[in-house]
């Protein structure tokens, strides 16, 4: 037997793990049934150790029977017992957009979102009117701006909305402020001193050049507050995101490198341990101990325990018995797309990096096949998983990941050290540029990898695009990884399989795909998740309004209806969910028309497109042009204003009629107090077509609305934790008399005229609609 194999008993506790885990998921998913569920385990427990007490034969089965459903019981006893609290949470009457007074401690890492800034953390006072509940709440906060001294530790003061998280998610309320946070006590102790330290290394990277200087401290403590949108954006395509996320590979260089020193002094194997153990809890504390970070710790510690004790089969049942008391103490962990993609690295590793580094020996040195081997096992594991949130699968990703093997630990382990030296002169700005030749070395092949062509590669939304990935890995393992005869040939037979059904829902099935839509579309709402991207279309003229969040999704469409350039480009402001598709259209774009710009990293998207061929126009209200045969006109924002000067409230709101396109008002994401300035304005036409302003929000004004009559709404929206589109707006639109059409349901949605007639296509049909046409009888047509 091969050394690197795992014994059959050293996989005993994987039924535990699994056991657990689902549990845990239907617990948390269905909250209701966690008692019973955690009583049935319990009864089923019992009666599995009485009948093993009595049955030999069976003893060693239903023993691990019962420590599974014990175990199992427990993650659903801790769901039980926190819902009562829960449940009283969410009847609190924070409806109808009532603003919520809140005290909070902030638990979780600040980082930028797609709409400012997010933190997850405990509230312990929620008061509205007379009304005040106390006790811990776990939340989700976003607000526009970060203040000085919000950081983990610290407790904050503010008044915002709220509604439920969706089932299954730990926080119980998303919190969306409509003030900055008063920040009423800074981090103490422990959590003072990690953040000064942070802080100090924000502070010695400036002046160093961008875009490597904003990842050295991403590198070092997994603070990614300065990377760039374009970095962080290459970094997703070429599989190197990973390496920012204080992984479980950043706690095991941590540890090892404490090992080692330890071991330099001739310290026992136990004073190493724990020395590795003391080093890997400073560290956690440092970067912050959130739970993905103790998960990463915990992970990092499990696989370094299997190489201690020289055997992988201990890995794995040190593994499966981490994830089982993980489930227990924190079970909204089911849930966590990066718990489980820690536990299926970290698998990975223990397990398929060995039989592939052994297979790829067939051709290539031993030391090459090992570094080959690491990257490889946990592009494996983790790509079916990562299909969930990006139908897409880098190409380049292993190669991306060997060349930046040698320079992510050396950036890790110097920008640590700059991290804790950053107070000391001339040492500390040392470091930091020492730190920043191997982050710009990774930023490099981030950028230099995503720029290649087919960087990434569509692929099957969804568990349809999961278990095709997961297929096609297990494909991968069986030919290179030692394996019988017969595996192979059988692997061999399912790569044609899987090739073949790539060429018919590849170039076939687009061919197919594009002769289903209308022909005569002029109007397309394209369903690129929780993001805005809508193309108008006269005489053979296209405009595209935002580019929505990504660019695969954006792609997708625009290959749908057979575009291949872009008349005119509005990108109506520069929020990530507006803009972050860009890419998709770089080069093909004759004509930018943007709204304010609000910094840097907004100058160095204009410049792209400019560099690429196309002409800017900064918009402001009373800008007019033709589209084909069709006219537009700039709405807002106004010239020069001073109280809206960028962001969601200056977004470009633009109208475009005739020339066979419905009278269409497109409202960016302008707020309820924006939308009253611009009806102020008296310039708003009224309209056939309504793109709903921020994907339905409840932050809306009924009267623009009412003054625009629109016979369609669009509703722009994905997945999201907002709740949008929000009851708020579909009750003024039903009370209009206005279809209302989401994206989300009704996938890509297209609208054109025939006679007095509008006529609405949708890729997938929606739950009530007899078929995908519907011709609701217009009001009016006219600007």
């Amino acid at each position: 037997m091969s050394q690197r194999s795992a014994r059959r008993r050293d996989l005993r506790l994987v039924p535990v793990a699994l056991t657990a885990w689902l549990t845990a998921a239907i617990a948390i998913q269905l909250p209701g049934s966690a008692g019973p569920v955690a009583a049935g385990c319990g009864v089923t427990g019992i009666a599995a150790l009485v009948i093993a007490s009595r049955r030999a034969r069976w003893r060693t089965v239903l023993s691990l029977a019962a420590v599974s459903l014990a175990v199992a019981g427990a993650a659903a006893a801790h769901v039980a017992i926190a819902e009562p609290a829960r449940a009283a949470v969410v009847s609190l009457d924070h409806s109808g957009g009532r603003v919520l007074e809140m005290r909070m401690l902030v638990v979780g890492k600040v980082e930028r979102s797609g709409d400012g800034w997010r933190f997850d953390a405990q509230a312990h006072r929620i008061a509205y009117g007379q009304h005040v509940h106390t006790g811990v709440v776990p939340v989700e906060v976003h607000v526009d701006d970060a203040p000085h001294g919000l950081d983990l530790g610290a407790t904050v003061q503010t008044r915002g909305t709220a509604f439920p998280a969706d089932a299954g998610e730990r926080a119980v309320l998303v919190v969306r402020t409509v003030e900055s946070p008063v920040v009423v006590a800074g981090p103490t102790g422990a959590f003072a001193v990690a953040s000064a330290l942070r802080d100090g290394l924000q502070q010695a990277m400036d002046g160093l050049p961008q875009p490597a200087a904003g990842l050295v401290s991403g590198l070092a403590v997994g603070d990614t507050s300065a990377v760039t949108a374009e970095l962080d954006a290459d970094m997703k395509t070429s599989s190197l995101s990973h390496l920012t996320a204080v992984s479980g590979a950043n706690c095991a260089l941590v540890v090892g490198i404490a090992f080692a020193l330890a071991g330099l002094v001739g310290a026992p194997r136990g004073i190493r341990v724990a020395a590795g153990l003391m080093t890997l809890a400073a560290f956690v504390l440092l970067v912050s101990p959130e739970p993905s970070v103790v998960r990463a710790a915990t992970m990092a510690a499990v696989a370094m325990l299997g190489v201690l004790l020289g055997r992988v089969g201990a890995g794995v049942s040190v593994l499966s018995l981490a994830v089982a008391v993980l489930l227990v103490v924190d079970p909204w962990l089911a849930a966590s797309l990066g718990f489980a993609l820690s536990a299926a690295a970290t698998g990975a590793l223990l397990l398929a990096a060995g039989p592939l580094a052994d297979g790829l020996t067939r051709w290539m040195p031993g030391p090459v096949a090992l570094a080959l081997s690491v990257p490889l096992a946990a592009q494996l594991a983790c790509g079916p998983l990562l299909v969930l949130i990006d139908a897409r699968v880098p190409l380049y990703g292993v190669v991306a990941n060997i060349l930046a093997a040698p320079a992510a630990p050396a950036g890790t382990v110097v920008g640590l050290l700059a991290c804790l030296l950053a107070g000391v002169p001339v040492v500390g700005a040392g470091l930091t540029a020492l730190a920043w030749v191997p982050a710009a070395w990774v930023a490099a092949t981030a950028t230099t990898m995503a720029q290649l062509p087919a960087s990434s590669v569509p692929w099957p939304e969804g568990w349809v695009g999961l278990l095709l990935l997961g297929l096609l890995g297990a494909v991968v393992l069986a030919l290179i990884a030692p394996a019988p005869a017969r595996v192979r040939h059988a692997a061999v037979l399912v790569l044609a399989a899987l090739g073949g059904l790539g060429l018919g829902a590849g170039p076939i099935a687009g061919v197919v795909d594009r002769a289903a839509t209308p022909g005569g579309w002029a109007i397309v709402a394209c369903d690129v998740g929780q993001g805005d991207a809508v193309l108008v279309r006269s005489a053979a003229a296209v405009a595209l309004i935002d580019a929505g969040p990504d660019p695969g999704p954006l792609s997708r469409c625009l290959d749908r209806f057979g575009i291949d350039r872009i008349d005119l480009l509005v990108l109506t402001h520069f929020d990530a969910d507006h803009r972050g598709g860009s890419d998709a259209v770089a080069g093909r774009v004759d004509r930018v028309l943007h709204g304010p710009s609000s910094g840097a990293a907004d100058d160095r998207l204009l410049a792209q497109l400019a560099d690429a061929g196309a002409s800017l126009m900064p918009a402001q209200a009373g800008q007019s042009g033709n589209l084909g045969d069709a006219h537009w006109r700039v709405l807002w924002p106004r010239p020069r204003d001073r109280v809206y000067p960028s962001g969601n409230d200056a977004s470009v709101v633009i109208s475009v009629a005739g020339g066979g396109v419905p009278a269409t008002i497109f409202l960016g994401d302008l707020s309820a107090a924006s939308q009253r300035a611009l009806l102020a304005t008296g310039r708003v036409p009224a309209a056939a077509i309504v793109k709903v302003a921020h994907h339905g929000s409840a932050d809306q004004d009924d009267a623009l609305y009412r003054s625009i009559g629109p016979r369609l709404a669009l509703v722009t929206v994905g997945e999201n934790d907002y709740g949008h589109p929000r009851q708020e707006i579909l009750s003024t639109l039903t009370s209009l008399g206005a279809t209302i059409v989401r994206t989300d349901v009704a996938g890509d949605v297209a609208a054109w005229v025939v006679g007095e007639r509008l006529q609405v296509w949708r890729s997938r049909a929606e739950a009530g609609s007899p078929d995908a046409q519907m011709s609701p009888t217009l009001s009016r047509l006219g600007p």
